[in-house]
């Protein structure tokens, strides 16, 4: 850990200083920017590191009239003019009744974006994408392609992915194609080749994020990051922007003073409640989708409840500073910037982080 020139870390300590004033406003007024729908927990891979154990058809997923009530009265609840909706899964092109609900969503005019295996994207699937107003995607590349396929447990996976981004960049009618790698121990060998492999394709960004210690990589503790991959992955990432490459860290964690708006263009935040809600595929109401789903977490019901309702009255959980409740955080110094870290990677059952970057990234 190198220490930071102190003219900068003065800086960077005053602009948390000012962000820190700032999240406390948002836990008294938050606004929704954020909405997920998380449209099935069916998949056509079947990731080791899948947050949500995605592979098949969740009990009760939400009907195609459900989606299109539910966005009927956000639209009427919320000012959408300034909020996003991002569909997720599972793999929500799986969805028989996919374009039905998003066209329905842009004639409503909401802003669309997605996250998606893009192995289902065709030229077909692409231009139709571009006629129901999607804006943005995220498409997942975990390695070169022998080891994107193994880890995603389908094979062809890497040229079915890479074939459906050339797909929508071809359409020329995005506003963000994005590739996301979500880094392991194992994989962190070929990020230099994948950069390469990056830097050949008309994408708007690359997003790099760490294996998380949730879902199914719980399973496979041989896999999460060392310390050396996590400051590894930081130092490529950093030396990759210095470059002049979009590349840029995930939203995950508190990265202390060398790393913060180093690997992303801003402090660290972690919107969950106050920016950002989702709705599952069962109708349940949380924040971020990556949250562990558990009696605490899950704010209400959407078939039950309405998300106004829910929005406005609910979502304590997330609405403040975890880290004075914990024990782990309690006497740490920078509690008050990272406020216990990502809820994402929130131990719900002892209230401490999962994951901290202390000792790892800085002191």
């Amino acid at each position: 850990m190198n220490p930071v020139d102190p003219r900068i870390a003065k800086l960077k300590l005053s602009h948390l200083d000012q962000l820190e004033d700032y999240v406390k406003g948002l836990y008294v007024k938050p606004e929704l920017r954020h909405l997920f729908f998380e449209f099935t927990l069916a998949c056509n891979e079947h990731c080791f590191h899948c947050g949500s154990n995605c592979s098949v058809p969740g009990q009760n997923e939400l009907s195609t009239e459900e989606f299109k009530r539910i966005i009927d009265q956000v639209k009427e609840d919320f000012d959408i003019s300034r909020m996003q909706l991002c569909v997720t899964g599972g793999e929500p092109l799986l969805r028989k009744d996919f374009f039905e609900i998003m066209n329905y969503a842009h004639a409503a005019g909401f802003r669309w974006g997605m996250t998606s295996n893009a192995t289902l994207i065709t030229k077909e699937v692409a231009h139709k994408l571009a006629e129901a107003g999607m804006g943005t995607i995220s498409v997942s590349i975990d390695g070169l392609p022998e080891t994107h396929d193994r880890l995603r447990g389908m094979k062809h996976a890497y040229d079915l992915a890479m074939r459906g981004v050339q797909n929508l960049i071809d359409e020329n009618a995005f506003k963000a194609i994005q590739i996301t790698t979500v880094v392991n121990h194992e994989n962190i060998k070929e990020l230099d080749q994948l950069f390469e492999i990056m830097k050949g394709i008309d994408i708007d960004s690359w997003r790099v994020i760490n294996i998380e210690p949730i879902g199914r990589a719980l399973g496979r503790p041989e896999m999460l990051c060392t310390g050396e991959d996590l400051r590894d992955m930081f130092e490529f990432i950093r030396k990759a922007r210095q470059d002049g490459f979009p590349v840029e860290y995930g939203c995950s964690h508190y990265l202390g003073l060398d790393y913060e708006v180093e690997v992303r263009d801003w402090y660290w935040i972690c919107n969950a409640g106050v920016y950002t809600a989702s709705i599952m595929s069962n109708g349940d109401i949380g924040a971020c989708l990556d949250i562990e789903r558990n009696p605490r977490t899950i704010q209400g019901n959407i078939r039950e409840d309405r998300l106004k309702d829910v929005w406005d009255k609910r979502f304590e959980l997330f609405r403040h500073n975890k880290a004075e409740d914990s024990e782990a955080c309690r006497d740490c110094e920078h509690k008050k910037y990272c406020r216990g870290d990502a809820y994402h990677s929130w131990d719900y059952n002892e209230d401490k982080p999962l994951v901290c970057m202390r000792n790892i990234l800085f002191d």
